[in-house]
């Protein structure tokens, strides 16, 4: 497995992610998306694992200008920008992935 957690460093449901991998041993890469975020590359395939709607945090602060933009790749750019408007934690296994703590999907990664 090559788990890959990108997450906020006062999220909670990040720090349960880290946690249930560290638990079963398992090794992964944390990177923090506000720090450093995901590459285009890396935002497209969780895109494509999980949709779009599924990233967007709607309770972070600035949300409100991007929910509502016409165009999907308009709204794909802003939240390129702003990463902070991305739900965490977003955890992949190469081009499997999942946003938010899901423990029952991770199982099956194993």
């Amino acid at each position: 497995m090559n788990i890959q957690i990108f997450g906020k460093s006062k999220s909670f449901d990040t720090k349960k992610a880290e946690r249930w991998f560290k638990e079963r041993r398992i090794k992964f890469q944390s990177i923090d998306l506000i720090k450093y975020g995901m590459s285009r590359g890396e935002f497209d395939s969780v895109r494509r694992a999980v949709g779009l709607d599924a990233l967007f945090d709607e309770n972070a602060k600035g949300a409100e200008n991007v929910k509502y933009l016409a165009y999907e790749a308009d709204r794909i750019e802003k939240l390129l920008e702003n990463q902070d408007l991305i739900k965490a934690p977003v955890v992949r296994n190469g081009r499997q992935a999942t946003v938010g703590y899901c423990p029952d999907v991770w199982e099956n990664w194993e």
